[in-house]
């Protein structure tokens, strides 16, 4: 079954334009018949084409809000928050007072994802020295297991299936934050509820679609504990009309609300690209955001130029998580935000660390399922099959311009050489080579009737 994703096309929107082509990561969109069409394989719901596209002809699949003072009491209602959503309000709101407005909404619990990120690092320490202490026994030119690839994007362990296999082993296999609390808050929500834990409905509000798909089709394990994946966006202005009356910020505002502490500031943090890599015992790391960044140091790592940087933290999206094309607020107003958050996070914690739920409450799982293979970069199953299109390929690119112009429909000339030769698309879909063409024929005439 081929996987299921979170980004869509409206096609009665699209224009072909060619923007999409140009700036999928993975060449994953050719526009054919005057519409985009999206390869489902080569997809990795990176969230680039809803970005660049002039006409919002693609956007993102999420799932929707539901009226939750409706459903029936057996299905308790989580809601976990993602460290991103406190970056898209300003003061007077914080923490507390957004907590208890999902409360409002109508959840019966509220987690937030910084408790399973701050487990996350600790476990992830805990696997940067093991990785130092088998550095130090095989000092003998065997392969380094540096650096570390951080899996908490899904969209970046999504390309490196596809593109840089040869990378997987560095990927720290530890679920995701937002699994790890999942996990957590549906046995604390069965315990509390007196429900079973598959009752339990889980709703993760995301900054991503990515998140969607991960919920999906999980990697690394063969079922994820989130439910339902809402849009960051779709939820925003709901909190803010709460969030924006006199009594708003009292604890007493919600006549559901949760009396969790707050989680962590440690995991906090992990809202903006490098704050996982802060909470590490390294300065040996690096942050990396923006899908074509992180493309070029996958291949600076595959080209083993990193030897000696112990831990990379690749993000999709500029900024990290506040930078998700679901938030609803300007970026940088939402990093500015956000170290507000953090430092009053860690003021609080150093206060009264007593109130702060520790890491060690989480249990992080190793992957339990080994990553698929994703194979749709290959030009056949069969090598000599392949070797034999990849020599067709060079042939007719040679005789192609090499302007990459687009016009074709292929967002390069390679691009289109490679459906040529999958019997996607013909040369005569240059422009420059059906000009000639015509040109010939023309001539061809000419001489005819002389």
């Amino acid at each position: 079954m081929g996987r299921l994703h979170s980004v869509s096309l409206n096609r009665e929107l699209c224009m072909g334009c060619t923007n999409c082509i140009k700036g999928c990561p993975t060449e994953a969109i050719r526009v054919r018949d005057g519409k985009a069409v999206i390869d489902e394989n080569r997809c990795i719901d990176c969230a680039e084409c809803i970005r660049i596209c002039p006409h919002h002809a693609k956007r993102a699949v999420t799932d929707t809000l539901p009226e939750l003072s409706e459903r029936h009491d057996d299905f308790p209602c989580v809601a976990l928050i993602p460290p991103s959503l406190y970056s898209q309000f300003s003061v007077p709101a914080n923490r507390a007072s957004i907590l208890n407005a999902m409360n409002t909404l109508g959840f019966d619990y509220v987690y937030e994802v910084a408790l399973g990120a701050a487990a996350s690092s600790v476990r992830t320490r805990e696997i940067l020295n093991e990785t130092r202490a088998a550095e130090e026994v095989l000092k003998d030119g065997t392969e380094s297991g540096f650096p570390l690839i951080s899996s908490a994007c899904p969209v970046v362990v999504r390309l490196i299936q596809m593109k840089y296999k040869s990378l997987i082993p560095h990927l720290i296999s530890l679920d995701a934050p937002m699994e790890i609390t999942a996990r957590y808050a549906r046995e604390e929500a069965s315990k509390k509820s007196g429900v079973p834990p598959e009752n339990v409905m889980i709703y993760f509000i995301s900054p991503c679609p990515s998140k969607r798909s991960a919920s999906l089709n999980p990697l690394g394990q063969k079922e994820s504990d989130v439910n339902y994946v809402l849009a960051m966006h779709d939820v925003y202005p709901l909190l803010l009309n709460l969030l924006e009356k006199p009594d708003a910020g009292s604890s007493d505002s919600s006549g559901k609300a949760d009396a969790h502490p707050l989680a962590d500031p440690t995991g906090v943090q992990w809202a903006t690209s490098g704050g996982e890599a802060s909470t590490l015992d390294t300065e040996k790391y690096m942050a990396v955001d923006g899908i074509h960044n992180v493309i070029s140091i996958l291949n600076e790592i595959e080209n083993e130029n990193l030897k000696d940087i112990e831990f990379v933290e690749p993000s999709c999206c500029f900024g990290g998580c506040i930078g998700g094309p679901l938030t609803a607020t300007n970026p940088f107003s939402a990093k500015a935000r956000m170290r507000s958050v953090i430092h009053k996070a860690r003021e609080d914690h150093g206060k009264n660390p007593g109130n702060c739920l520790h890491s060690n409450a989480l249990d992080p799982h190793i992957w339990e399922e080994p990553l698929s293979d994703n194979d749709s970069m290959r030009l056949d199953e069969d090598i000599e099959t392949a070797l034999g299109k990849y020599d067709q390929m060079e042939k007719i690119l040679s005789t192609l311009p090499g302007l990459d112009c687009g016009a074709c429909g292929a967002p390069t000339c390679a691009a289109l050489a490679e459906d040529i030769v999958q019997g996607n698309a013909l040369e005569t879909d240059c422009i420059i080579k059906l000009k000639e063409q015509i040109r010939k024929v023309a001539q061809e005439i000419n001489i005819l009737k002389l």
